[in-house]
């Protein structure tokens, strides 16, 4: 069979488009030039999507092919996309096809500059009464993909409520004498369709706009596995900027005790929060009631705020890894600077932590100046959670 024969074949020419085969039922969802969402149900198939109207789905958008694309039904009852040698592309999660592929609900394509994402009914009811029509698909002209939707939106969702969901500790230990004060809590996923890298994973949620869902996910599983290996934990866990002042981040510590968890929290806040004073002496106050002392992280990452940081004096101030690294090789000035900022933190009440230590040249200066605890490499790397068994 030749070329053009293959992509007519594969295009339904050969044969009427046909009722898709019975089970679950499949629709694309876009999104119209007023913002509007518009579905169109993949009824039939082959189902055709080009410039021509005689598509199954018409699109007159920037970019289309007369012919762009096909998707047809496999034997189970799914869908499998080909792209019919269009002059744009089809993409699938942003990755142009370079051969047919099977659909997973959640797919978010590309025909060209047209995005859509593929979705299945859990009813007989489509999600909104909007079934296509004439309305101008958002198609820009240009090289780059919208951004609509979202690829692993499902996976995401799966990892928040629990599948997946992992963490590692990293120790935190006493500048003198070098004894474990406290371990931090990093979020991790074992999930198979997502990347571990809190980073990654944080940069999806927020495209969803779930960062603090994400936050508490894995603030959550980690807690309760620590509470569970390793009780009576000194143990740091991150917040995010989002939920710092959310009554809901209050409220889901408040129930912590009563799950009998037998850890000591100290939660870590970014250091802008301190800019906010009057909520942040608030939140201080009400992490009193809590029993949870709280920390200022990366300090000294932007402007360092002593004025408002005496306002509100945290039990612990984590000094930024840029103030850190190479501190042994920095200037008698710079040295000065850390050295009159420890002093000051210290003179506050707080312990000052030095963050990103990886060198014994690095902790020698960090005491010398007056760290009180210090973290990094070089005093232990991020383990998994299952490394606490037995000690």
């Amino acid at each position: 069979m030749g070329a053009n024969e293959a992509i007519g074949a594969a295009a339904g020419e050969a044969a009427a488009p046909t009722p898709a085969p019975p089970g679950r039922r499949w629709f694309l969802e876009g999104v119209a030039a007023d913002g509007s969402h518009t579905v169109h149900e993949v009824a039939v198939v082959p189902f055709r999507v080009g410039r021509e109207a005689t598509n199954e789905l018409a699109l007159q958008a920037p970019g289309m092919s007369r012919q762009h694309a096909v998707i047809v039904a496999t034997e189970d009852g799914r869908l499998r996309l080909t792209d019919l040698g269009s002059t744009n592309g089809t993409y699938v999660n942003r990755v142009r096809l370079a051969a047919a592929r099977v659909l997973e609900e959640n797919d978010v394509i590309h025909f060209g500059n047209a995005e859509f994402r593929l979705g299945v009914l859990g009813d007989s009811s489509l999600p909104t009464t909007l079934t296509g029509g004439d309305r101008t698909m958002i198609a820009p002209a240009g090289a780059v993909l919208s951004g609509h939707f979202v690829p692993h939106e499902k996976q995401l969702r799966e990892l928040l409520a629990g599948t997946g969901l992992g963490g590692a500790v990293q120790p935190i230990v006493r500048a003198q004498g070098g004894e474990r004060f406290a371990l931090e809590l990093l979020g991790r996923s074992s999930h198979p369709d997502l990347p571990a890298s809190p980073v990654h994973l944080f940069a999806l949620a927020a495209r969803m706009g779930r960062e603090a869902e994400l936050s508490t996910a894995f603030r959550n599983h980690g807690v309760r596995t620590v509470a569970q290996l390793a009780p009576g934990t000194t143990l740091f866990v991150n917040t995010h900027p989002q939920e710092t002042f959310d009554p809901a981040f209050l409220e889901a510590l408040s129930k912590l005790p009563h799950e009998g968890l037998d850890v000591d929290l100290v939660i870590e806040v970014h250091e802008t929060a301190v800019m906010e004073v009057e909520r942040m002496r608030e939140l201080a106050a009400r992490l009193a009631d809590l029993k949870v002392r709280f920390a200022y992280d990366d300090f000294g990452a932007g402007q360092a705020r002593l004025n408002e940081l005496a306002e509100v004096p945290a039990h612990f101030v984590k000094f930024d890894f840029g103030l850190v690294h190479g501190l042994h090789e920095a200037s008698t000035a710079k040295q000065k600077l850390v050295a009159d900022l420890v002093r000051m933190v210290k003179g506050l009440g707080s312990m000052a932590l030095a963050e990103g230590v990886e060198t014994d040249a690095e902790a020698e200066v960090c005491r010398q100046i007056g760290f009180d605890l210090l973290q990094g490499y070089l005093t232990g790397r991020p383990a998994p959670l299952d490394s606490l068994r037995g000690g």
